[in-house]
């Protein structure tokens, strides 16, 4: 956790920035620890811990704009460190864009970093050998589960780990917030062979804010069963499918959209979405909320990264575009209102049935192809032209028929999105993003 005396830190750090001729500054505070033990065939492989305590400080002077850091927190090394910053900024050309957010914007409401309930108090207590435990007891290996017929684990890699991040923001204006939060998690990777020898790998993964909401105990055979439902995969018929994809990858599909928001690449022309705010460009099913006061889970924020407020609001709702994302600097190089950095915790809803999972898509497609997997490919941002290697399932009369592999998707997120058939309410909360299956008609696969 960050003490009263570090805090006390950055506000002297405050005072020295006005010593040295700033104008404004920003003082940014981060702790974070991470302690992992990866297992390898149900033994321990590896155990690392990684701690971190540093001090950032952008520094507005004269006009001009720098940001800086150092893991010094100390205050005289503080002091020379932030009296020799300020020169270097006053070396820098002029730039009447870099300012603080206007204090109205910026977050009164992150007073102890615990308002969103995603730190867990007992953090502390965590002992190496309940970490050793944790990760020997996720192991397939170990943990005596059943494997399908004829099946064998052939190797099983594991990652077990937990951590917190704390962070405390204070300006010259009078910001003041803090936010604290934990997360636990296991990832692992499996590889099985049948009776033929061949191979197959696959991976599954979880995560919580909270100890008493986190089990790992099944993420190795939900891998193990992903990875037995690759076998006898190849690819299926060149042509236009319906296509399922499954909440553990959806998101995949939804990054592009997001990203082509941001200001940074609207002003560099770098976004197929340039102009598109306040005209519906999707179907009219498609709305995506950002969701960032979610209780209890890591990732949800009160503020970004200049202290401004975040709000539950629509990013794209009813298919109109609602929402860029742009700071402050963004706002002032574009002339148009600034909003936060990016979305935090988006959420992909607005279909009226409840319970859509990624089976009843299916049967509402009848046929088509689930993908369960990328491997690789690229989207062109400025265009939305996109090329991505799949893996997954063809089914028909809503019931999987056979794994397919080695087959492409192509098109353009414009055309696709305007093809989006429904959107399932199973998305995995454990995600940054919260997205669940969706069904898209008329995607181009190629074998």
């Amino acid at each position: 956790m960050i003490s009263e005396a570090e805090k006390e830190l950055a506000r002297q750090s405050l005072g020295f920035a006005r010593e040295a001729g700033a104008q404004n500054a920003r003082i940014t505070l981060t702790q974070s620890t991470e302690d992992l033990i990866a297992t390898l065939d149900g033994e321990i492989d590896k155990v690392t811990r990684c701690a971190d305590r540093s001090l950032s400080i952008a520094l507005f002077v004269d006009g001009r704009f720098g940001s800086f850091s150092t893991n010094k927190l100390e205050a005289g090394a503080l002091s020379d460190f932030i009296f020799k910053a300020a020169d270097t900024v006053r070396m820098l050309a002029p730039d009447e864009y870099r300012v603080l957010p206007a204090p109205e914007r910026c977050c009164h409401d992150a007073a102890t970093g615990f308002e969103l309930d995603s730190y867990d108090s007992e953090y502390s207590g965590i002992t190496a050998e309940i970490r050793r435990k944790r990760a020997l007891d996720a192991a397939v290996f170990n943990n005596g589960a059943t494997l399908p017929d004829k099946l064998k684990l052939v190797s099983e890699e594991g990652e077990y780990s937990d951590s917190e991040y704390n962070v405390y923001v204070i300006d010259s204006q009078g910001l003041e917030c803090r936010h604290s939060e934990t997360s636990f998690d296991y990832g692992v990777e499996v590889t099985v062979e049948d009776s033929k020898g061949n191979k197959y790998s696959d991976y599954w993964w979880t995560a919580s804010a909270k100890q008493d909401k986190f089990d790992p105990s099944g993420c190795g055979m939900t891998a193990v069963r992903r990875a037995y439902a690759q076998f006898g995969s190849r690819p299926a018929r060149s042509g236009r499918y319906n296509m399922v994809i499954g909440p553990e990858v959806s998101s995949r599909l939804v990054t592009p959209l997001l990203n082509a928001l941001n200001a940074y690449s609207l002003q560099q022309g770098n976004s197929f979405l340039v102009g598109s705010l306040g005209r519906q460009l999707f179907t009219d099913n498609l709305t995506i909320m950002d969701e960032p006061w979610r209780k209890g889970e890591t990732g949800s924020k009160l503020f970004d990264s200049e202290g401004v407020a975040t709000s539950q609001c629509p990013i794209i709702a009813g298919g109109i575009v609602m929402r860029y994302f742009v700071n402050t600097y963004m706002s002032g190089k574009l002339g148009i209102q600034p909003t936060i950095e990016d979305a935090v915790r988006p959420r992909l809803c607005g279909f009226p049935e409840a319970g859509l999972d990624t089976e009843a898509l299916m049967r509402m497609c009848g046929s088509g192809i689930l993908v369960t997997d990328f491997n690789g490919g690229n989207c062109n941002p400025a265009t939305g032209d996109f090329s991505y290697g799949i893996s997954g399932q063809l089914f028909e009369n809503g019931r999987i028929v056979r794994p397919v592999s080695e087959m492409l998707i192509t098109g353009n997120f414009l055309t696709l999105w305007k093809h989006l058939l429904a959107a399932g309410d199973n998305y995995r909360s454990c995600a940054t993003k919260l997205v669940g299956a969706l069904a898209f008609s008329d995607v181009d696969f190629s074998g």
